[in-house]
């Protein structure tokens, strides 16, 4: 069967195990942000993760609702993505020791996370659309949104002073 724990033969299928995965996904991000968090040093992108983890919480909440909506039950495959962005990411935050670095370290790390959670909302949002569920659509739109809001505020934390300090 090879990834998937299930097989899949369907559109619909693919669509669910894509939002099992964002699902799953999602999960994990919020086990890695506080620790992110922590490692910050700059205030404004402490508050930028602390805000991202919010809004993360309530992304979780939509999806529920997406699979309310469809009639299926919430719950989340094992994302062998988010768990190697993540590994990484881990990884840089013990291996580099001056915090300037640290910061623009950690800022390539959630970017990655971003850029994943961008293109996985996106095609998601096309199946549903493909699927007929627009309603799911216009809701997973709003996280993909968030996602790409995040992205910029990051980018424009680097690009303005972290990446400066850090060279």
């Amino acid at each position: 069967m090879g990834l998937f724990t299930t097989p899949i033969k369907t559109m619909d299928d693919l669509f669910t195990h894509m939002l099992q995965d964002i699902y799953y996904a999602e999960q994990q991000i919020t086990k890695a942000l506080p620790k992110m968090i922590d490692k910050a040093g700059e205030p404004q992108l402490k508050q930028s993760f602390e805000k991202h983890l919010r809004e993360t919480e309530g992304q979780i909440k939509r999806l529920d609702q997406a699979f309310e909506q469809l009639g299926k039950t919430a719950k989340g495959v094992e994302c062998a993505a988010i768990n190697g962005i993540i590994a990484e990411t881990k990884e840089m935050m013990s291996d580099v020791g001056d915090q300037t670095v640290l910061d623009a370290a950690l800022i390539a790390g959630a970017q990655a996370v971003e850029h994943y959670e961008i293109t996985r909302y996106g095609t998601i949002i096309a199946y549903a659309k493909q699927l007929g569920h627009d309603n799911v659509a216009s809701l997973l739109g709003q996280t993909l949104d968030e996602e790409r809001a995040t992205d910029k505020t990051l980018t424009g934390l680097a690009e303005a002073s972290i990446n400066r300090k850090a060279a």
